[in-house]
């Protein structure tokens, strides 16, 4: 995950009613995300030959005001994936944002340190999100940047100016590497829209990468209807 400071405004557009932008130490970030999805289900039914697969996403950070209750929440911008059938899933059945393109990752793992590779294809170029990093796993720190980036367990969904569809993502707490060196290779006009077009020459704020684990998300939506 390479995460990047952003001006507010910019993400305003994009934001759900019902919804604010949640800061961690005064500053909005948005992220750029690549990982692997493995032995996927829908229903408790795996999903043949397509259940194993990349995404990457571009993905924002929210709160919602419950009761008494705050929920601290995701918004992707987009999310990227191979093949067209999970693509039409996530689209027809959760309203999601998905768009398919050619991905691909590689994966080297060694005694004391991995190399993380995600790649995907727009306009016939490839982009890629790498990442060098050490083996040994630790714990997130307490009010630490990345508690900030990875623990948000909502996800929220724009339907329209005046409905927002809200979602649960049960995972349990990951575990960090610390980061030994990166590279990004991101046409951000090309694959995320004009409005993210400055982030290809910015460097992100920080760098992380978490070990993973089973991860749900829940089929019911709430529907918040303004």
């Amino acid at each position: 995950m390479a995460n990047y400071i952003i001006d507010p405004d910019i993400l305003l557009p994009y934001l759900p009613k019902g919804t604010e932008l949640d800061f961690y130490e005064n500053k909005t970030y948005v992220s750029l995300v690549g990982f692997m999805f493995k032995k996927t289900k829908i229903f408790g039914i795996p999903i043949p030959v397509f259940g194993s697969f990349e995404e990457v996403n571009l993905r924002f950070y929210v709160k919602r005001k419950e009761n008494n209750a705050l929920k601290r929440g995701l918004v992707f911008i987009n999310e990227t994936v191979p093949n067209k059938f999970v693509a039409w899933v996530a689209n027809h059945l959760y309203k999601e944002h998905y768009t398919t393109i050619p991905t691909k990752h590689k994966w080297i793992l060694e005694r004391n340190k991995k190399h993380i590779e995600y790649h995907w294809k727009v306009n016939q170029k490839w982009n890629s999100l790498s990442v060098e990093a050490s083996m040994v796993k630790k714990p997130m720190a307490k009010n630490s940047i990345e508690e900030f980036i990875f623990e948000h367990y909502y996800g929220y969904t724009r339907i329209n100016s005046s409905i927002t569809e809200e979602y649960k993502i049960d995972h349990p707490s990951w575990e960090i590497n610390e980061i030994l060196d990166y590279n990004i290779n991101c046409d951000f006009n090309e694959v995320y829209g004009k409005d993210f077009e400055f982030l290809k020459y910015q460097a992100p704020a920080s760098v992380m990468i978490a070990e993973g684990s089973q991860i749900a998300v829940k089929w019911k939506r709430n529907k918040i209807q303004f």
